[in-house]
């Protein structure tokens, strides 16, 4: 695994009881259903860490030694085909848990798509943590259930979906996934490139280009920047989610 880049010893070994309930990823994350005895406990094992877009918090068939629990930016989680391809499974932001792997390595790898920061946890001492904070483990349960959810709609969009579905699916979900980052009503944040979608969808870059500029000129969306869109028609934009031309 790359080495974690720790942030100043002034920020990460010197953190006051107030670090994590400072943490504006708390509301969005497991930590929020702790109470302030607990919550300082936690806060005593995470190290914090900064990584740099690109740089991987975790690979695919390294031991699984480490959990994280992102405070702030973006990251892609993927697998890698035999063949080299590339299958994005999931993209999280603050307040997500990476890391809860039952067996002794990585199923998947997970890289940053900004600049991003999280708390790192030694695996071994969470897992004690967990045993003696219920309310840490029914956290982490409710997580993985919410997760179970999302992998079974995730089959559902490129099982069953057309392009221009899963295109409408992705745009209206992607905000909640991101809660911390407010933006104005309406507004689609997409960190991620054409390529990183067409891999989450399982698309070409040329299919996601098209139904993009399609949604464009028929008025549904608009597009502020190469990162940044605006939807106008939600009600359409959602009842092509459905197939409803």
């Amino acid at each position: 695994m790359l080495e974690l880049r720790s942030l100043p010893a002034t920020c990460a070994t010197r953190r006051s009881e107030s670090a994590c309930t400072g943490c504006g990823a708390r509301a969005f994350s497991v930590c929020g259903a702790l109470e302030p005895a607990d919550l300082a406990r936690l806060d005593a094992l995470a190290h914090k860490a900064a990584f740099a877009p690109g740089e991987a918090l975790m690979r695919e068939g390294e031991t699984a030694d480490a959990m994280f629990n992102i405070t702030s930016g973006s990251v892609r989680v993927y697998k890698l085909l035999p063949d080299g391809r590339r299958q994005i499974t999931g993209f999280l932001f603050a307040g997500d848990f990476l890391g809860l792997v039952s067996g002794a390595r990585y199923g998947f790898s997970a890289e940053a798509i900004e600049p991003t920061t999280a708390c790192r946890f030694r695996k071994t001492e969470y897992q004690a943590l967990v045993r003696d904070c219920p309310a840490l483990e029914r956290a982490l349960f409710e997580r993985a259930t919410h997760e179970l959810a999302a992998a079974q709609n995730q089959l559902l969009l490129l099982g069953r979906k057309t392009a221009q579905e899963r295109i409408a699916s992705f745009l209206l979900d992607l905000p909640a996934h991101d809660p911390m980052r407010e933006t104005p009503a309406g507004h689609v944040r997409l960190p991620m490139t054409r390529t990183e979608i067409a891999d989450y969808l399982g698309l070409t870059i040329e299919t996601v280009s098209r139904a993009l500029t399609k949604l464009k000129t028929t008025g549904v969306i608009r597009l502020l920047s190469l990162n940044e869109l605006r939807i106008e028609q939600p009600e359409r934009l959602r009842a092509l989610t459905e197939g409803d031309a």
